[in-house]
């Protein structure tokens, strides 16, 4: 059985710091670009869409099928993969995962409080909430690490 993440006698965890779990998401976000432009050329005729591109647009809220469809598509991609196999195409290629309190996969349930709560950490202006407790906090988590008892690490 793994050690406990949060244990004293588990120095050797090195938790991931702002950067790398940044670079996993601009590798994941390059995963989504490369499957969603090409879709939405064949969609809507453009390769990145405009706010005249949507079908619905209400000042800030974007109703637009093709986008709520992404986006449960990468709400699911990173409930699954994390969930499931503790990394995403991005966090494999930097080298870190996520991890439950005992250090085993965090299972589809905390995965799915986990980035339910990436709402909260992004609440302010580019995220600065998650940023800044990534950056204060011992054990580097987010709100969502919290509240999910979760934690990433380096592999």
């Amino acid at each position: 059985m793994p050690d406990p993440v949060g244990s004293n006698a588990d120095s050797h965890i090195r938790y991931a710091n702002l950067w790398i779990r940044i670079a996993a998401l601009a590798v994941d976000l390059g995963v989504f670009c490369a499957v969603f432009f090409p879709i939405t050329r064949l969609v809507k005729g453009t390769w990145l869409m405009t706010s005249s591109d949507h079908m619905w647009s209400y000042g800030w809220f974007i109703t637009d099928p093709l986008c709520i469809t992404f986006l449960g598509i990468i709400f699911v991609y990173f409930v699954v993969l994390e969930g499931t196999f503790g990394v995403t195409v991005g966090k494999r290629a930097v080298g870190i995962k996520v991890v439950d309190l005992s250090g085993g996969r965090p299972g589809l349930q905390k995965s799915f409080v986990r980035n339910i709560l990436r709402l909260v950490d992004a609440l302010s202006v580019m995220s600065i909430l998650g940023a800044v407790l990534i950056l204060t906090s011992p054990e580097r988590t987010r709100v969502g690490d919290r509240g999910a008892g979760t934690r990433v690490v380096h592999q």
